[in-house]
C-alpha cells in the first residue's frame, strides 16, 4: 500500500459516496442513536421511568397513616380515601386505618397489592434510614460477599492479589453455598413488613449505609450501582438487602452502546461497496495506478476511524459523565477487533452480494451471528475463560475498574482481528474486473474467493493455515454457546457423557473438515488441480498437514485457562497433550492427529475431484471419522 494514494482514495470515499446517504436516513440513524442512548442510560441508572403497573394497585390510605408516604413515593400505587365499602364493591385492593391493614385479601390481586407494599415499604425504610446521623445504629448488620470462580484462576480477579483484609471468603467458597463468604458486623436485624403490624419508620435491612467504606465493592472504580458489583470475582458489599445473584445483564448494556453504531457503519460501508460493483462504477478506479490494497484500505479507512471514533466518544462520555469514571483506552482497543471483524466480513457479504435486497439479508446475518458472537461469552462473567472469548469482556472489566491482564487481553482480541484480516483477504481476491461485475449466486462467489489464492498444489497446505483463525472463532463460539448444556448428562455408546461436550466436538469436527476441503474444491471448481487419484490424495495430505500444523494455533487458549473447563479440555484436545502422559503415549498422541487430517482430507480431496456429490459424500465420511476419533480420545483420556 502507499500511503498517499490510500489517503486520496479515502478523502474521495468521504466526500463524493458520502453524499449517496439522504436526508431522511442520517435523521433515521440520529433519531435511532438517540433513542439507544436513552434507553441505555434508563437502563444503566436503574429507573424504569412510566412504566405499565402505574396506579396498578388501589390503596385506601390517610394522610395520618405511615404507609401514606410508602403508597404515594411507589407509583404502582393509586391512593383513593379509605373506604371499606369501595373493598366490598372490588375499587380499593388495600385499605389501612394507621398501621392496621382493615380488609383481608381474598383475591390474587389483592394479595400481590400486599406483597408489593411490603416491599415498598422496606425501600421505604432504607431510604429514611439513609438520613440518619448515626449509620451504625441505622445498619447494624453488615456483609460482604465475594464470589468465588467456578473454575481455574484469573489474573483479573483482585483477590488473586491481597486477600488477607477480613471481609470475606476465599477458600473456594467452603463458607457459603454459592462459592462465596460473608462476614457481618452486628447482630440486631430489626425488620418491618410493612403489611401487617410494621411501621414505616424501622428497618435493618436498608441499602444506602454501603457508600461509606466498608460495604463498598473491593474493585470496581465505576459510578454504577449494582452493575460494578454484578460482575465475575468482584466483591458486593452493604447490608444484606443490597446481596443479589451476580447477573451480569446491565453491565452488558454498558457494551451495547458499543456495539449497536457498528451495526449502521457497517449499512452504509456494505452500500458504498456494492455500488462499485453496479453499473461497472468501480471501473474507474480498477484503471487507476492504486492497487486493489490502496482502493480497499482507503475506502474502508473513513469506516474503520468512524466507528473507533464513536467507541472513543462513548468511553469520553461515560468517563467524564461519572457513569463509569474508570473508563479508558483499553475499551477502545478491545472494540477495534469487532470493529474489524464488523468490517471485513461486510466487506466480503458486499463482494458477494448481486444486489441491495441481497446484501440486506447479507448484512442482517452478519449482524446477528457477530453480535451473538461479541455478547453471548460475556453473559458468563462469573466463568472468566469462556468470557474472555469476547472482547466485550474486557470493555465491562475497564469500564468497572478491573484490572485486564496482558494475556487476557491478547486472548480475547487476537483471533477476531486475525478472523478480520482473513475476510479482507478472501475478498480483496474478488476485487478485480473479471470477478466484481459477474452476477453469480453467493456459494459460487465464495467458491471464486477461495480459488483466487490458490495458484499451486502447495496452496492447498497455504490456505488450511490461512483459514485457521476462521476455525478458532468458530470452535470458540460454539464452547460459549454450548456451555449452559456441559452439566447436562447423555448416554453415548454406552458411556455417560456431557451434552455440551458431544455437541462441541459435532461443531468442531464440521468446522475443521470444511475447512481442510472447501478450499480444495474450489481449486477443482476452478482446474487448479488435476482431477486424478494421485493429485488428489497428494492435495488432500497437504491441506491436512497444513491444517495439523495451523491448529497447534489454538494453543493461544491456554492464555484464558479455557482448558481448566470440561468442555474447554475437550474443545481443545486436538491441539494439547494430557499431563503426566508416559513419553511414548505422548509421542503417539502427537501424531495421530496428523495421520487424522491427513486422511480425512485426503478422503474429502478424493470426493471433490470427482464432483459436488462426490464430495458432499467425502466430506460426510470425514466427519464420520472425526468424530469418531475425538469422542474416543475424549471418552478416554478427558
Amino acid at each position: 500500500m502507499q500511503p498517499d494514494k490510500l489517503l486520496r482514495v479515502a478523502k474521495w470515499e468521504v466526500t463524493k459516496n458520502a453524499g449517496g446517504v439522504d436526508k431522511r436516513t442520517i435523521v433515521v440513524m440520529a433519531l435511532s442513536l438517540v433513542a439507544m442512548g436513552a434507553v441505555a442510560a434508563i437502563a444503566v441508572s436503574g429507573g424504569a421511568g412510566a412504566g405499565m403497573d402505574d396506579g396498578i394497585y388501589r390503596i385506601g390510605v390517610d394522610e395520618s397513616s405511615p404507609y401514606y408516604g410508602v403508597a404515594a413515593d411507589d407509583p404502582t400505587f393509586d391512593i383513593r380515601e379509605p373506604d371499606p365499602a369501595a373493598v366490598e364493591r372490588r375499587q380499593q385492593e388495600l385499605l389501612y386505618r394507621g398501621t392496621q391493614l382493615q380488609s383481608v385479601p381474598r383475591t390474587a390481586k389483592e394479595r400481590a397489592a400486599l406483597t408489593e407494599l411490603r416491599d415498598s415499604t422496606a425501600r421505604y425504610n432504607d431510604r429514611t434510614l439513609a438520613h440518619d446521623d448515626n449509620q451504625t445504629a441505622a445498619f447494624p448488620v453488615s456483609v460482604t460477599l465475594v464470589y468465588e470462580q467456578q473454575s481455574g484462576s484469573s489474573q483479573l480477579d483482585p483477590r488473586n492479589e491481597d486477600d488477607s483484609d477480613g471481609s470475606g471468603s476465599s477458600d473456594g467458597g467452603s463458607s457459603s453455598s454459592d462459592g462465596g463468604g460473608s462476614s457481618t458486623g452486628g447482630s440486631g436485624d430489626s425488620t418491618s413488613d410493612g403489611g401487617s403490624e410494621g411501621t414505616a419508620g424501622g428497618s435493618g435491612d436498608g441499602s444506602a449505609a454501603s457508600g461509606d467504606g466498608d460495604g463498598t465493592a473491593g474493585g470496581s472504580g465505576a459510578n454504577l450501582g449494582a452493575i460494578g458489583a454484578r460482575l465475575t470475582g468482584d466483591v458486593q458489599g452493604g447490608t444484606p438487602s443490597d446481596i443479589s445473584p451476580p447477573f451480569p445483564f446491565e453491565s452488558l448494556v454498558l457494551a451495547f452502546l458499543y456495539i449497536v453504531p457498528m451495526n449502521f457503519v457497517i449499512q452504509a460501508y456494505g452500500s458504498s461497496m456494492l455500488s462499485e460493483r453496479l453499473n461497472r462504477r468501480g471501473e474507474l478506479l480498477l484503471v487507476t495506478p492504486a492497487s486493489r490494497g490502496d482502493i480497499i484500505g482507503g475506502k474502508t479507512l473513513p469506516y474503520f476511524l468512524g466507528a473507533v471514533g464513536v467507541a472513543t466518544l462513548i468511553t469520553a462520555a461515560l468517563r467524564f459523565g461519572n457513569i463509569a469514571p474508570a473508563g479508558s483506552y483499553v475499551a477502545v482497543l478491545a472494540v477495534v477487533p469487532l470493529v474489524v471483524l464488523f468490517l471485513s466480513a461486510t466487506f466480503c457479504g458486499a463482494m458477494f452480494a448481486r444486489s441491495f435486497k441481497e446484501l440486506t439479508f447479507v448484512t442482517v446475518t452478519i449482524t446477528v451471528t457477530l453480535t451473538s458472537y461479541a455478547f453471548v461469552p460475556a453473559i458468563f462473567t462469573d466463568v472468566t475463560p469462556i468470557a474472555l472469548i469476547s472482547p466485550l469482556t474486557l470493555v465491562v472489566l475497564d469500564l468497572t475498574g478491573q484490572s485486564v491482564g496482558l494475556s487476557s487481553f491478547v486472548f480475547s482480541v487476537t483471533p477476531p482481528l486475525l478472523t478480520g484480516l482473513v475476510l479482507f483477504g478472501l475478498g480483496a481476491g474478488l476485487y478485480r474486473e473479471e470477478d466484481m461485475f459477474t452476477q453469480r449466486p453467493i456459494p459460487l462467489k465464495v467458491l471464486d474467493a477461495l480459488a483466487g489464492r490458490i495458484k499451486t498444489r502447495r496452496s492447498a497446505l497455504k490456505m488450511s493455515v490461512i483459514l485457521l483463525p476462521l476455525v478458532i472463532v468458530a470452535e470458540l463460539a460454539a464452547v460459549a454457546f454450548l456451555f449452559v448444556l456441559d452439566s447436562v448428562s447423555l448416554n453415548v455408546f454406552g458411556t455417560n457423557q456431557s451434552l455440551g461436550i458431544v455437541l462441541v466436538l459435532g461443531v468442531i469436527v464440521i468446522v475443521e473438515e470444511l475447512a481442510k476441503s472447501l478450499h480444495v474444491y474450489a481449486g477443482y471448481e476452478h482446474a487448479r488441480y488435476e482431477r486424478t487419484l494421485r493429485s488428489a490424495l497428494g492435495v488432500g495430505a497437504l491441506s491436512g498437514l497444513g491444517f495439523f500444523i495451523g491448529e497447534k494455533g489454538l494453543l493461544i487458549a491456554r492464555l484464558s485457562d479455557l482448558e481448566s473447563l470440561p468442555i474447554g479440555e475437550a474443545a481443545l484436545q486436538g491441539a494439547t497433550l494430557p499431563a503426566g502422559l508416559p513419553l511414548w503415549v505422548a509421542g503417539l498422541l502427537f501424531l495421530l492427529p496428523l495421520a487424522l487430517h491427513t486422511v480425512t482430507a485426503a478422503i474429502s480431496s478424493v470426493g471433490a475431484s470427482r464432483g459436488r456429490r462426490a464430495y458432499l459424500g467425502g466430506l460426510g465420511l470425514a466427519i464420520v471419522i472425526h468424530f469418531a476419533y475425538n469422542f474416543a480420545v475424549v471418552s478416554t483420556l478427558v
